[in-house]
């Protein structure tokens, strides 16, 4: 979770509008921005969600074509795990490092230019509509990078969730230190 301030707010509905593609919005209550708001963009492309909404069932939504995030990290998690490539928007804390793994690394996200870490809202560089559009159309363009991405986010997406399933690296670990930790609780007595 993130707050960005009135000024940002506005650029990040002109991005949306900008890129022309289809979006779900989710905005806090009492955020600068609401589904009146002249700035918003049209309502016949985007859906705006004021409060909470689901996102691990956004994300695995087969129309959900990028996500725009802060690089949390279960956000991050949660978008690779749906395998839905991403628009980083960093902030503060281990945000920055998600951004490394997600565009450098793992090669599945495009950054807005976002560089200056601080977790006020004073502090942070306004990034322009254009610059946050350019991104999204990056991410959703059909061909050259955005058709990579995409297919790189379903590859790891469906890496991720096989590790969940029996026989998954994760699945059987934890089912190892479940043994475990049986077996030290049955001698312990």
């Amino acid at each position: 979770m993130t707050n960005f301030s009135p000024e940002q707010m506005r650029e990040l509905a002109r991005g949306l509008d900008l890129s022309g593609k289809n979006f779900v919005w989710d905005i806090a209550k009492g955020s600068t921005a609401a589904s009146s708001d002249p700035s918003t963009p049209e309502a016949n492309r985007g859906y705006i969600i004021q409060g909470w909404a689901p996102q691990v069932l956004i994300l695995n939504h087969p129309a959900i074509g990028g996500f725009v995030t802060h690089c949390g990290w279960n956000s991050t998690l949660e978008a690779v795990s749906a395998g839905v490539p991403m628009v980083t928007w960093p902030r503060y804390a281990d945000q920055f490092y998600n951004e490394k793994l997600v565009v450098e690394v793992l090669g599945v996200g495009v950054g807005v230019g976002a560089e200056d870490y601080a977790s006020c809202l004073e502090t942070h560089r306004v990034i322009a509509g254009e610059a946050i559009a350019e991104s999204i159309r990056r991410v959703m363009g059909e061909e050259g990078d955005g058709m990579a991405m995409r297919k790189k986010a379903k590859e790891l997406g469906l890496m991720a969730r096989g590790a969940l399933e029996k026989g998954g690296s994760s699945y059987d670990d934890v089912e190892q230190l479940m043994e475990e930790l049986i077996a030290r609780r049955s001698s312990v007595g």
